[in-house]
């Protein structure tokens, strides 16, 4: 008899003709595989929406160790035949830890540099910039050039924005000027 079909490419076929039914002028083909290998080869862009899903009473560090496996294997399969030139974002939480696994694998050699790699953090990104702006008084500050900002720890109770660090204000000649002194007045709020 024929291999059997895995339940995922069954979905990915209907994905598949939605997205060829779109006509987008710059889409030629979309292939459904469950094999990195293929998913990957010459890839320019890759993106990592799938992993392990955190189930009932399930601990984090089994979760982060399910995904690494998983990460790891698609790093070396984009270090393997990706283009060199591949931009990869991971979507699948915490985004942070797996995008970092994927990096380190396919980084390895590198061949990819590891500015090609984002996680989707950047919308927590966006969103605290955004939110520093409006704190100091919308408008006459626009969240393009709030800089700096980060977020340390994974998309979950553990994420925390920190805009003092390094966080500063482009000014209209160029000048950087420190979020630490902009809310000294309001370090409660910065720090919360």
């Amino acid at each position: 008899p024929p291999p059997k079909t895995p339940p995922a490419i069954r979905s990915l076929d209907g994905t598949r003709m939605e997205l060829l039914d779109c006509a987008f002028p710059s889409l030629n083909d979309v292939i459904c595989t469950t094999d990195p290998r293929v998913a990957f080869d010459h890839a320019d862009v890759i993106i990592l929406v799938g992993g392990y899903p955190r189930k009932k009473g399930m601990a984090r560090k089994d979760l982060i160790r399910a995904n690494t496996r998983i990460f790891a294997t698609m790093g070396r399969a984009i270090n393997e035949v990706a283009s060199p030139e591949a931009k990869v974002l991971v979507v699948a939480n915490p985004a942070n830890t797996n995008c970092l696994v994927a990096l380190k694998e396919a980084s390895a050699n590198g061949r990819i540099p590891s500015k090609n790699f984002c996680a989707l953090t950047y919308l927590d990104y966006q969103r605290a910039k955004g939110q520093i702006a409006q704190r100091l008084g919308g408008g006459g500050v626009s969240a393009d050039r709030v800089k700096n900002v980060i977020i340390w720890g994974n998309h979950s109770e553990t994420q925390y924005p920190d805009a003092l660090t390094d966080g500063y204000i482009l000014g209209d000649s160029g000048e950087k000027v420190p979020l630490r002194t902009l809310l000294s007045n309001d370090l409660e709020w910065a720090n919360n």
